[in-house]
Protein backbone atom coordinates (compact mmCIF):
# COMPACT_ATOMS: atom_id res chain seq x y z
CA UNK A 1 0.00 0.00 0.00
CA UNK A 2 1.23 3.36 -0.87
CA UNK A 3 0.51 5.13 2.64
CA UNK A 4 0.93 8.86 1.41
CA UNK A 5 -1.57 8.22 -1.63
CA UNK A 6 -3.90 6.36 1.39
CA UNK A 7 -3.76 9.27 3.36
CA UNK A 8 -4.49 11.37 -0.01
CA UNK A 9 -7.75 9.63 -0.25
CA UNK A 10 -8.86 9.72 3.03
CA UNK A 11 -8.48 13.12 3.96
CA UNK A 12 -9.84 13.80 0.26
CA UNK A 13 -13.18 11.79 0.56
CA UNK A 14 -13.64 13.69 3.72
CA UNK A 15 -12.79 17.16 2.58
CA UNK A 16 -15.17 16.52 -0.84
CA UNK A 17 -17.82 14.15 1.21
CA UNK A 18 -17.87 11.59 -0.98
CA UNK A 19 -16.16 9.02 -2.68
CA UNK A 20 -17.07 9.98 -6.12
CA UNK A 21 -15.92 13.06 -5.60
CA UNK A 22 -12.84 12.52 -4.19
CA UNK A 23 -11.99 9.77 -6.88
CA UNK A 24 -12.10 12.60 -9.47
CA UNK A 25 -10.52 15.09 -8.23
CA UNK A 26 -7.58 12.47 -7.44
CA UNK A 27 -8.29 11.03 -11.19
CA UNK A 28 -8.99 7.81 -9.68
CA UNK A 29 -11.79 5.52 -9.52
CA UNK A 30 -14.27 4.74 -7.45
CA UNK A 31 -13.06 1.74 -6.64
CA UNK A 32 -9.58 2.55 -6.51
CA UNK A 33 -10.57 5.01 -4.04
CA UNK A 34 -12.20 2.94 -1.46
CA UNK A 35 -9.67 0.22 -1.74
CA UNK A 36 -7.03 2.69 -0.52
CA UNK A 37 -9.26 3.61 2.45
CA UNK A 38 -10.32 -0.31 3.69
CA UNK A 39 -6.46 -0.37 2.99
CA UNK A 40 -5.39 2.01 5.00
CA UNK A 41 -7.98 1.36 7.82
CA UNK A 42 -6.70 -2.42 7.73
CA UNK A 43 -3.37 -1.37 8.34
CA UNK A 44 -4.23 0.85 11.15
CA UNK A 45 -6.77 -2.14 12.75
CA UNK A 46 -9.27 1.36 13.00
CA UNK A 47 -12.29 2.55 11.80
CA UNK A 48 -11.74 5.89 10.33
CA UNK A 49 -15.16 6.38 8.55
CA UNK A 50 -18.82 5.16 8.78
CA UNK A 51 -20.15 5.19 5.71
CA UNK A 52 -24.04 4.25 4.69
CA UNK A 53 -25.10 4.81 1.30
CA UNK A 54 -26.68 8.36 1.68
CA UNK A 55 -23.31 9.84 4.30
CA UNK A 56 -20.28 9.64 5.71
CA UNK A 57 -19.13 9.81 8.57
CA UNK A 58 -15.63 9.99 10.58
CA UNK A 59 -15.25 8.42 13.80
CA UNK A 60 -13.15 9.98 16.75
CA UNK A 61 -10.55 7.96 15.46
CA UNK A 62 -10.67 9.16 12.22
CA UNK A 63 -10.77 12.89 13.44
CA UNK A 64 -7.36 12.17 15.01
CA UNK A 65 -6.28 10.50 12.23
CA UNK A 66 -7.09 13.08 10.44
CA UNK A 67 -5.43 15.92 11.68
CA UNK A 68 -2.36 13.94 11.34
CA UNK A 69 -2.40 13.17 7.82
CA UNK A 70 -2.99 16.91 6.78
CA UNK A 71 0.08 17.90 8.71
CA UNK A 72 2.04 14.64 7.48
CA UNK A 73 0.95 15.89 3.89
CA UNK A 74 1.87 19.46 4.44
CA UNK A 75 5.16 18.40 5.04
CA UNK A 76 5.60 16.15 2.06
CA UNK A 77 4.56 19.08 0.21
CA UNK A 78 6.80 21.58 1.56
CA UNK A 79 10.03 19.64 1.21
CA UNK A 80 8.52 18.81 -2.40
CA UNK A 81 8.10 22.40 -3.35
CA UNK A 82 11.93 23.39 -1.24
CA UNK A 83 13.80 19.92 -3.00
CA UNK A 84 12.42 21.27 -6.89
CA UNK A 85 13.28 24.77 -6.35
CA UNK A 86 16.42 24.17 -4.78
CA UNK A 87 18.39 24.31 -8.65
CA UNK A 88 16.59 27.68 -8.58
CA UNK A 89 17.08 29.90 -5.76
CA UNK A 90 20.80 29.49 -3.20
CA UNK A 91 19.66 27.96 0.25
CA UNK A 92 20.72 25.51 3.28
CA UNK A 93 23.94 24.34 3.77
CA UNK A 94 26.86 24.30 1.24
CA UNK A 95 29.88 21.93 2.39
CA UNK A 96 33.57 23.18 0.58
CA UNK A 97 36.95 21.44 0.58
CA UNK A 98 39.92 22.98 -0.11
CA UNK A 99 44.36 22.62 0.82
CA UNK A 100 44.93 24.78 3.13
CA UNK A 101 46.63 27.63 1.88
CA UNK A 102 44.80 28.34 -1.19
CA UNK A 103 41.35 27.83 1.27
CA UNK A 104 43.18 30.98 3.89
CA UNK A 105 44.62 32.91 1.04
CA UNK A 106 42.07 32.62 -1.91
CA UNK A 107 38.75 31.53 -0.74
CA UNK A 108 37.70 32.65 2.67
CA UNK A 109 37.48 36.33 0.91
CA UNK A 110 35.32 34.35 -1.36
CA UNK A 111 33.30 33.12 1.31
CA UNK A 112 32.60 36.11 2.49
CA UNK A 113 31.88 37.70 -0.74
CA UNK A 114 29.49 34.54 -1.14
CA UNK A 115 27.50 34.77 1.66
CA UNK A 116 27.09 38.58 1.37
CA UNK A 117 25.80 37.81 -2.45
CA UNK A 118 23.19 34.71 -0.59
CA UNK A 119 22.77 34.86 2.76
CA UNK A 120 20.16 32.18 2.77
CA UNK A 121 23.27 29.69 2.18
CA UNK A 122 25.23 28.64 5.21
CA UNK A 123 29.21 27.94 4.11
CA UNK A 124 31.11 25.18 5.86
CA UNK A 125 34.47 25.86 4.37
CA UNK A 126 37.40 22.61 5.42
CA UNK A 127 40.63 23.04 5.06
CA UNK A 128 43.31 20.22 4.53
CA UNK A 129 46.54 18.90 2.96
CA UNK A 130 44.34 15.66 1.26
CA UNK A 131 41.92 15.49 -1.00
CA UNK A 132 38.60 13.75 0.31
CA UNK A 133 36.06 11.10 -0.87
CA UNK A 134 33.35 13.80 -1.83
CA UNK A 135 30.96 11.39 -1.50
CA UNK A 136 32.32 9.54 1.75
CA UNK A 137 32.40 12.61 3.18
CA UNK A 138 29.39 14.57 2.57
CA UNK A 139 31.58 17.83 0.83
CA UNK A 140 28.91 19.31 -1.98
CA UNK A 141 32.58 20.72 -3.67
CA UNK A 142 35.90 20.13 -2.99
CA UNK A 143 38.30 22.04 -4.49
CA UNK A 144 41.51 20.25 -5.75
CA UNK A 145 44.89 20.84 -7.91
CA UNK A 146 45.98 18.97 -10.67
CA UNK A 147 48.05 18.65 -14.19
CA UNK A 148 45.12 17.25 -16.39
CA UNK A 149 41.67 16.60 -15.49
CA UNK A 150 40.86 14.80 -12.79
CA UNK A 151 40.11 10.96 -13.85
CA UNK A 152 36.95 10.71 -11.79
CA UNK A 153 33.43 10.12 -12.19
CA UNK A 154 32.81 13.43 -10.43
CA UNK A 155 32.26 16.15 -12.48
CA UNK A 156 34.84 18.59 -12.72
CA UNK A 157 35.25 22.52 -13.75
CA UNK A 158 38.65 24.10 -14.38
CA UNK A 159 38.16 27.06 -12.30
CA UNK A 160 41.92 28.69 -12.14
CA UNK A 161 45.12 27.53 -12.95
CA UNK A 162 48.63 28.42 -11.23
CA UNK A 163 52.32 28.04 -10.66
CA UNK A 164 55.00 28.14 -8.43
CA UNK A 165 58.31 30.48 -8.34
CA UNK A 166 61.26 30.14 -6.55
CA UNK A 167 62.02 32.34 -3.77
CA UNK A 168 64.46 33.51 -0.82
CA UNK A 169 64.83 35.67 2.16
CA UNK A 170 67.16 39.47 1.61
CA UNK A 171 69.04 38.42 4.61
CA UNK A 172 69.59 34.61 3.36
CA UNK A 173 70.63 36.16 -0.13
CA UNK A 174 73.29 38.80 1.55
CA UNK A 175 74.93 35.61 3.28
CA UNK A 176 75.09 33.13 0.46
CA UNK A 177 74.38 34.79 -2.62
CA UNK A 178 72.23 35.00 -5.37
CA UNK A 179 71.92 31.87 -7.77
CA UNK A 180 71.64 33.12 -11.53
CA UNK A 181 71.15 29.23 -12.75
CA UNK A 182 68.80 26.30 -11.43
CA UNK A 183 72.35 24.61 -11.34
CA UNK A 184 73.30 27.14 -9.08
CA UNK A 185 70.78 25.87 -6.72
CA UNK A 186 72.38 22.72 -5.77
CA UNK A 187 74.94 25.17 -3.92
CA UNK A 188 72.38 26.40 -1.60
CA UNK A 189 70.29 25.24 1.09
CA UNK A 190 66.91 24.32 -0.79
CA UNK A 191 63.58 23.93 1.51
CA UNK A 192 61.46 21.30 0.81
CA UNK A 193 56.87 21.75 0.68
CA UNK A 194 55.59 18.32 0.78
CA UNK A 195 53.62 18.11 -2.77
CA UNK A 196 52.08 15.10 -3.67
CA UNK A 197 52.09 16.63 -7.92
CA UNK A 198 55.83 17.10 -7.61
CA UNK A 199 57.21 14.99 -4.88
CA UNK A 200 61.06 15.33 -4.40
CA UNK A 201 61.94 17.62 -6.49
CA UNK A 202 61.54 20.97 -8.71
CA UNK A 203 61.70 20.94 -12.43
CA UNK A 204 62.87 23.34 -14.46
CA UNK A 205 61.62 23.54 -17.82
CA UNK A 206 64.83 25.29 -20.14
CA UNK A 207 63.37 24.64 -24.12
CA UNK A 208 63.53 20.86 -24.73
CA UNK A 209 65.43 20.33 -21.39
CA UNK A 210 64.65 19.72 -18.10
CA UNK A 211 66.60 20.61 -15.44
CA UNK A 212 66.20 18.48 -11.92
CA UNK A 213 66.73 20.11 -8.33
CA UNK A 214 66.12 18.22 -5.63
CA UNK A 215 65.41 20.18 -2.17
CA UNK A 216 67.52 18.76 0.74
CA UNK A 217 66.11 17.24 3.99
CA UNK A 218 67.17 20.18 6.35
CA UNK A 219 63.69 21.46 6.61
CA UNK A 220 60.13 20.01 5.54
CA UNK A 221 56.53 21.21 5.44
CA UNK A 222 53.56 20.69 4.05
CA UNK A 223 51.42 23.82 4.36
CA UNK A 224 53.06 26.53 1.66
CA UNK A 225 52.15 29.57 4.40
CA UNK A 226 54.11 27.81 7.44
CA UNK A 227 56.89 27.59 3.91
CA UNK A 228 56.88 31.09 3.12
CA UNK A 229 57.76 31.59 6.86
CA UNK A 230 60.59 29.40 7.45
CA UNK A 231 62.03 30.78 4.21
CA UNK A 232 61.46 34.17 5.60
CA UNK A 233 63.48 33.73 8.34
CA UNK A 234 66.24 32.76 6.57
CA UNK A 235 66.58 29.12 6.85
CA UNK A 236 66.91 29.08 2.77
CA UNK A 237 65.50 28.86 -0.45
CA UNK A 238 62.33 27.57 -1.56
CA UNK A 239 59.58 26.94 -4.11
CA UNK A 240 56.18 28.77 -3.76
CA UNK A 241 52.68 28.84 -5.39
CA UNK A 242 52.29 31.86 -7.08
CA UNK A 243 49.27 33.09 -4.52
CA UNK A 244 51.26 32.63 -1.31
CA UNK A 245 54.29 34.22 -3.46
CA UNK A 246 52.86 37.08 -4.57
CA UNK A 247 51.70 37.90 -0.85
CA UNK A 248 55.35 37.15 0.62
CA UNK A 249 56.60 39.68 -2.22
CA UNK A 250 54.41 42.15 -1.27
CA UNK A 251 55.19 42.19 2.65
CA UNK A 252 59.19 42.23 1.55
CA UNK A 253 59.99 38.96 3.64
CA UNK A 254 61.09 37.80 0.47
CA UNK A 255 62.58 38.17 -3.22
CA UNK A 256 61.82 35.68 -6.51
CA UNK A 257 64.89 34.03 -7.78
CA UNK A 258 65.24 32.90 -11.69
CA UNK A 259 61.98 35.07 -12.88
CA UNK A 260 62.45 33.81 -16.45
CA UNK A 261 61.34 30.39 -15.03
CA UNK A 262 57.72 29.25 -13.99
CA UNK A 263 57.34 25.82 -12.41
CA UNK A 264 55.07 23.32 -11.24
CA UNK A 265 52.00 24.37 -13.40
CA UNK A 266 49.20 23.23 -12.68
CA UNK A 267 45.24 23.76 -12.39
CA UNK A 268 42.39 23.87 -10.11
CA UNK A 269 39.21 22.56 -10.23
CA UNK A 270 36.08 22.09 -8.60
CA UNK A 271 34.25 18.43 -8.42
CA UNK A 272 31.09 18.23 -7.98
CA UNK A 273 28.74 15.02 -7.91
CA UNK A 274 26.47 15.77 -11.13
CA UNK A 275 25.32 18.64 -13.91
CA UNK A 276 21.98 17.18 -13.48
CA UNK A 277 19.68 18.97 -11.26
CA UNK A 278 22.59 21.23 -9.89
CA UNK A 279 21.66 22.53 -6.80
CA UNK A 280 22.06 27.06 -7.36
CA UNK A 281 24.01 27.02 -3.99
CA UNK A 282 26.82 24.59 -5.79
CA UNK A 283 25.89 26.42 -8.99
CA UNK A 284 26.48 29.64 -7.76
CA UNK A 285 29.90 29.41 -5.69
CA UNK A 286 31.55 27.65 -8.87
CA UNK A 287 30.80 30.74 -10.91
CA UNK A 288 32.17 32.44 -8.04
CA UNK A 289 35.03 31.04 -8.37
CA UNK A 290 35.42 30.96 -11.79
CA UNK A 291 34.65 34.69 -12.24
CA UNK A 292 37.21 35.81 -9.20
CA UNK A 293 39.84 32.98 -9.20
CA UNK A 294 41.49 34.06 -12.41
CA UNK A 295 41.41 37.87 -11.79
CA UNK A 296 43.05 37.30 -8.32
CA UNK A 297 45.50 34.95 -10.12
CA UNK A 298 45.96 37.79 -12.61
CA UNK A 299 46.89 40.19 -9.86
CA UNK A 300 49.35 37.81 -7.88
CA UNK A 301 51.26 37.36 -11.64
CA UNK A 302 51.05 41.09 -11.80
CA UNK A 303 53.29 41.41 -8.58
CA UNK A 304 55.64 38.07 -9.65
CA UNK A 305 56.38 39.72 -13.16
CA UNK A 306 57.22 43.10 -11.62
CA UNK A 307 61.36 43.58 -11.41
CA UNK A 308 61.16 45.50 -7.94
CA UNK A 309 60.29 42.14 -6.43
CA UNK A 310 62.88 39.96 -8.02
CA UNK A 311 66.93 39.56 -6.42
Amino acid sequence: MDILQAMRAFVRVVDSGSFTAAATSLQLSNAQVSRLVSDLEASLQARLLHRTTRRLAVTEAGERYLQRCRNILAEVQDAAVEASGAHLTPRGRLRVHSITSLGTLQLAPLVARYTALYPEVSLELTLSQRTPDLLEEGHDVVITLSRELPDSELVAQRVGDLHSVVCAAPQYLERHGTPKTPQDLHEHRCLRLVDPLFPDRWVFQDGDKELTVRPGGHFQVNVAEAMAQAAAAGMGVCLLPSFVAAKALCQGTLKRLLPQYQLHQRSIYALYPSRSFLDAKTRTWIELLKEELPKAFSQDQEILDDAAYWA
